[in-house]
This record gives C-alpha cells, sequence and structure tokens, in this order.
C-alpha cells in the first residue's frame, strides 16, 4: 500500500504555546466548494479558533477561511461554523474527557492528505503563565546547545 500523500496548508504555532496538548485527533472537515478553494491557497488563519461538541457532533468555530475572489455569488461566510467527521467511539472519548477534566479541543494544524482537507484538533489543558515561561526557557537553552554544538563541531 502507498505512502498517504501529506501537504502541510497551515499550523496553529500558538496551540502549543499556550496548552498542554495530551491526545491528538485526526478530523475530516465539511467545507464548501469556495472554501477548499481558499484552502488551496493557504488563506487559513487559526487565531481564536477552538473546538467544541454540541449535540454528539464536533464544531469547529471561529477559523477564518477568505472568501475565494474569483466566486461570485456563492462565497462562503469567513467565520462560519464548520463541522469535524469522527468516529462516534471518538466523539464519545472527547465528550467524557472534556466534561471531567476541564480540558478544551485546539485545531493545530490542517492539511491535504490523499486529496482531502484533514484537521488534526488536539486535546489540550490550558498553561499557566509560570508553565509559560518554563516552555520558553526550555526552548532558549536549546537553541543555544544547538547553536554551540553547530559552531564548535
Amino acid at each position: 500500500m502507498n505512502a498517504p500523500y501529506i501537504k502541510l496548508i497551515a499550523t496553529n504555532k500558538k496551540a502549543r504555546h499556550n496548552y498542554h496538548i495530551d491526545d491528538e485527533y485526526e478530523a475530516g472537515i465539511v467545507l464548501a466548494g469556495s472554501e477548499v478553494k481558499s484552502i488551496r491557497g493557504g488563506r487559513v488563519s487559526f487565531k481564536d479558533s477552538y473546538a467544541d461538541i454540541k449535540n454528539g457532533e464536533v464544531w469547529l468555530r471561529q477559523l477564518h477561511i477568505s472568501p475565494y475572489k474569483y466566486a461570485y455569488n456563492a462565497n462562503h461566510d469567513s467565520l462560519r461554523n464548520r463541522k469535524l467527521l469522527l468516529h462516534n467511539y471518538e466523539i464519545r472519548k472527547l465528550i467524557g474527557k472534556i466534561k471531567e477534566k476541564g480540558y478544551t479541543l485546539i485545531p493545530l494544524k490542517i492539511y491535504f492528505k490523499n486529496d482531502k482537507i484533514k484537521v488534526l484538533i488536539g486535546l489540550g489543558k490550558g498553561k499557566k503563565l509560570y508553565d509559560k515561561r518554563e516552555s520558553i526557557k526550555q526552548k532558549d537553552i536549546k537553541r543555544d546547545l544547538d547553536r554551540e554544538k553547530k559552531y564548535s563541531g
């Protein structure tokens, strides 16, 4: 069997800075034709986007997909709620985790996988300010070590 063709479209750079990500789930997404065209052009923004569960369905909220400039009449609303496609057992698992432990669903990446648009959502818990500072400190230490290794070798 062939390996899947994956082309990354956009990543949520702030997600791992603001949240501890425990689990990741790959979901399909329901889109209009003009949204697909805009995504192919990379016109997606994750700012303030999140996912939630309502009536046993997972919805992606506040994901900004810019209107497609060549679709005149049938253009989409750029901030509309979009349904995510997951298996029922995954949704039940997410419902249990979100309700009992105070987790939230954050979109991490949007990409093409074998010509289908997929969204990687993470189950995460918000970081406190001191956790963010610790993450920055660890990143700085790693960067300094990599620099020293590069110039010494």
